[in-house]
């Protein structure tokens, strides 16, 4: 972990994704009250139809991070929540959805839509507050963020490198002006793996970013932050001497895929 002391922050288990509506409403599809002939249904009750084929093979674990486009309907036709409609995708982890949703991202690869009928049992179960009754989802499956990178094991052609010797990559260009300096405070998304594939910390499996100061982690977090700006997201290769110095663990070159949310 860039930070020892960071604490994993949890999400409750009830949550689908954001509560709040979505600013304008998406039509609802015309089998939105019942599944179609065509639909399959699987043993817990959940229905579900494929809507656009995908391109991935892989399917969700049930710990891992799904990045998601989604509208929900109830079904009445009444849109609830809509990414879609706010114009931003989320990132959630599978087994911290209602149990439905859950079952229906495991069952998807990435590219795919997939329309799922959630019955209130695998739902909300009646919770006040909460729709009620059956919920239709529309969810496309854009990116599994912690899954390993396909340049994890080093640095491809294409980067730009450092004098240090830390080499990195721009993944989605900034919308920030401002680089943070090393008495900054930096609030980021990350998923770290060594070079052979295996994750050893994300702040997307938590739920929550992280905040930390610039001067409290490894030599290149340090200057690799400084070198984004907000809203960037950046695939960094660490070497050894500028990462745990094989000193404790993990060792070796390390890989992170960092997004710079805010500087304070």
């Amino acid at each position: 972990m860039p930070l020892a002391w960071l604490e994993a922050i949890l999400l409750s288990t009830a949550v689908v994704f954001a509560q709040t509506p979505a600013p304008s409403a998406i039509s609802a599809p015309s089998d939105v009250a019942a599944p179609p002939a065509d639909a399959t249904k699987t043993p817990s009750g959940l229905a579900t139809k494929v809507i656009i084929p995908g391109t991935g093979k892989d399917h969700p674990g049930k710990e891992e991070a799904v990045t998601v486009n989604y509208t929900e309907w109830t079904a009445d036709g009444k849109m609830f929540d809509s990414t879609v409609a706010r114009g931003k995708p989320v990132t959630v982890v599978v087994n911290r959805l209602i149990p439905g949703l859950g079952e229906g991202l495991r069952l998807m690869v990435v590219g795919e839509t997939r329309r799922l009928w959630v019955p209130e049992s695998l739902a909300y179960k009646g919770a006040a507050g909460r729709p009620a009754g059956t919920l239709v989802f529309d969810v496309t499956l854009l990116d599994l963020p912690t899954r390993a990178p396909a340049d994890v094991k080093a640095p491809p052609p294409d980067v730009q490198r450092t004098s240090s010797g830390l080499a990195y990559k721009v993944l989605t260009p900034g919308t920030g002006t401002r680089h943070p300096k090393s008495v900054d405070q930096v609030t980021v998304h990350y998923t770290g793996w060594t070079t052979d594939g295996k994750m050893f910390d994300s702040s997307l499996t938590r739920g929550q970013p992280s905040t930390f100061p610039l001067d409290r982690v490894i030599p290149g977090w340090t200057e690799g932050m400084k070198l984004m700006v907000v809203g960037e997201k950046v695939r960094f290769w660490i070497p050894q001497n500028l990462a745990y110095q094989g000193r404790q663990p993990p060792f070796g070159m390390l890989v992170f895929d960092v997004e710079l949310i805010n500087i304070q």
